[in-house]
């Protein structure tokens, strides 16, 4: 999986050891679907969040446009602008709880669907580049 991160940080596989099987094959699905969507993302654990996010290298601390996190009762791909995102099928969920972020959560047993969480994926990315209203 390409990956830019220093080499003291927290590989991605050490978090997900930490949840079981059934929550680290959908973070691995959905690891999968965001690097095949965005190849040039920088994937990195925030152990302080205990989630991995993904960053565009467009600046020098790079500008994070999605995230994978683990809950005990779940997987959610998130999306920290996800607000600015088109969502024509009304599947993101996040509205009324926070202000900008948008997720997907998926219970273990849940089928991910690889081209919608794609499409979402892609938003995030396109979104995430186009520059801020002053």
């Amino acid at each position: 999986m390409p990956s830019t991160r220093p080499t003291d940080a927290m590989p991605p596989e050490a978090l997900l050891a930490d949840y079981p099987p059934p929550h680290g094959e959908i973070a691995q699905e959905l690891r999968q679907i965001v690097i095949d969507a965005v190849p040039e993302a920088i994937e990195r654990v925030r152990p302080g969040w205990r989630l991995i996010g993904y960053d565009l290298p467009v600046t020098k601390r790079g500008s994070m446009f999605a995230w994978i996190w683990l809950e005990p009762e779940h997987v959610h791909l998130g999306f920290p602008y996800g607000v600015n995102m088109d969502d024509p099928k009304r599947v993101l969920k996040g509205a009324g709880i926070t202000k900008l972020a948008r997720w997907l959560t998926y219970a273990p047993g849940d089928n991910v669907d690889a081209d919608l969480a794609n499409e979402l994926v892609l938003e995030a990315a396109r979104t995430r580049l186009v520059p801020r209203p002053r």
